[in-house]
């Protein structure tokens, strides 16, 4: 028996559209808190590793968006 799951095609679309929004929201949010000095210096690194991952994520979203454009 296979546990090969497809996911339908609009379910796929909507989380990559909810991932996309929360990643560019995240980055907003993050710029906006380390340019008013929100952020400590031992946490730079870690909110730095975050940005990084929503940035690589909202490139995936935004190269999947454009690869399926209706």
């Amino acid at each position: 028996m296979s546990n090969d799951k497809t996911v339908p095609f609009d379910q796929a679309k909507a989380a990559f559209d909810a991932s996309f929004r929360v990643s560019r929201t995240t980055i907003s949010v993050i710029d906006a808190m380390t340019q008013r000095g929100a952020v400590k210096g031992e946490e730079l690194s870690a909110i730095g590793q975050l940005r990084d991952q929503c940035v690589q994520l909202a490139q995936l979203c935004e190269a999947f968006q454009s690869e399926h454009e209706e």
